[in-house]
């Protein structure tokens, strides 16, 4: 399987699309992309923002548009489950956000752990009606440092850092 998906990646898009590509997916994100890049010896600098740019490049349009493609879905037969089953994740979430506000946004997108992320603070961001520019704003930061992190975790700075200490 890990040589097919080698295969697809190399051959078929090329090693930067496809990080890229892998950087946009929902729940993979940039913590996966990064991987990949560092697996596949991409090196680090363009790993970094290759991901950077494919998770913040749909997550602007998640801010703009989630609200009016809820509304939309939640009166399709087949889709409304999955219009609910979005808006309880967000509203899972809402008290921390709410709480915190900008800098809470920021920590939970910035957080490498599952159910984190740039598409997770922006559906909460949306479902709370925060300021679209504040937002994205706290998202970049977020993503940005979530993929410093992820970049030092993929390329062994800090396995070393740790090794010194």
């Amino acid at each position: 399987m890990i040589q097919a998906i080698e295969n697809f990646l190399i051959k078929t898009v090329g090693i930067r699309f496809g990080v890229f590509l892998c950087s946009m997916v929902p729940i993979i994100e940039l913590r996966g992309s990064i991987i990949l890049g560092a697996t596949m010896k991409l090196p680090w600098w363009q790993n970094y923002l290759i991901s950077v740019v494919g998770n913040l490049l749909p997550i602007v349009f998640v801010l703009l548009f989630l609200n009016w493609f809820l509304n939309k879905i939640k009166n399709v037969k087949f889709l409304s489950k999955f219009g609910i089953w979005l808006e309880n994740k967000a509203e899972k979430n809402r008290p921390k956000i709410e709480k915190y506000g900008f800098w809470g946004l920021c920590l939970f997108v910035m957080i490498p752990l599952p159910g984190t992320g740039a598409w997770t603070g922006a559906l909460v961001a949306s479902f709370v009606k925060m300021n679209f520019w504040k937002a994205l704003l706290s998202i970049t930061i977020g993503v940005l440092a979530a993929g410093v992190i992820m970049t030092l975790a993929s390329y062994g700075v800090i396995g070393f850092l740790s090794f010194l200490l």
